[in-house]
């Protein structure tokens, strides 16, 4: 539908964001410094967060209650994102192996 947006649009202020993913906003912040989200950032310099970003949160929350520390979160959801890369690396050559898009071929010919 026209109109709606998507996961990545960059919508929520730090204290909504907060309380959709059920964390601090000082919180955040520290997750923002290491590196475990990257909100993006308006002309005066304001975080503004996406329902990705607010996921990813509480992903990150998730697994520090699973108790992980912060380093070990860090490494989980950089091999995630590999994972990702990957199967979607994997799914664009089946979609090429199993295209049914016409190859013509012409044999070369021999010189004499």
């Amino acid at each position: 539908m026209a109109g709606l947006l998507d996961d990545d649009q960059p919508v929520y202020v730090i204290s909504v964001a907060a309380e959709l993913s059920g964390l601090h906003p000082q919180t955040l912040r520290q997750y923002e410094r290491i590196g475990l989200v990257s909100p993006d950032r308006t002309g005066g310099r304001n975080r503004r967060y996406s329902m990705s970003d607010i996921l990813q949160l509480r992903e990150v929350q998730r697994l520090a209650a699973e108790g992980l520390n912060l380093t070990g979160i860090q490494r989980v959801m950089a091999l995630e994102r590999e994972n990702a890369a990957l199967r979607k690396r994997l799914a664009d050559i089946e979609d090429a192996k199993n295209s049914t898009a016409l190859v013509v071929w012409q044999p070369r010919r021999r010189r004499r």
